[in-house]
């Protein structure tokens, strides 16, 4: 669905195969919380389950960790960040993910979401929407 070239989903200025790209293809992995949260609004939009289970933690991780059905995602906003750097062994990020439904209506998921470390590797721990 996305091509490398194209400016990629999580809203930043850098192409698809320089942003996201690698860490969906199990090549890199997010240096920072919002790093990964981008990464994991991308694995949304481009429909990745593998991503989006391997980027949860492990005792948090769903049975099921598919995209909903009949969502197309439009935009993601970064509101705001805690912690999460380099060095960091937890943060938080704020963010809004703008969607359209299958019948055409617009919504937004507004969520204050919960990164930790696992294993070295950032991963989503829980959300609280908002």
């Amino acid at each position: 669905m996305v091509l490398q070239q194209q400016p990629c989903p999580c809203g930043t200025t850098e192409d698809y195969a320089l942003c996201c790209g690698p860490l969906l293809a199990g090549e890199q992995t997010a240096s920072t919380a919002e790093a990964l949260m981008r990464s994991r609004y991308t694995a949304f939009v481009v429909g990745n389950e593998t991503y989006l289970a391997a980027s949860w933690h492990s005792q948090t991780r769903p049975d099921d960790a598919s995209p909903p059905v009949g969502i197309e995602w439009r935009r993601l906003r970064i509101r705001d960040t805690q912690a999460g750097g380099p060095d960091d062994a937890t943060g938080v990020v704020e963010f809004i993910a703008h969607f359209r439904t299958a019948d055409g209506q617009r919504d937004f998921l507004h969520e204050r979401s919960e990164f930790a470390r696992e294993n070295g590797c950032w991963v989503y721990v829980s959300g609280d929407i908002l």
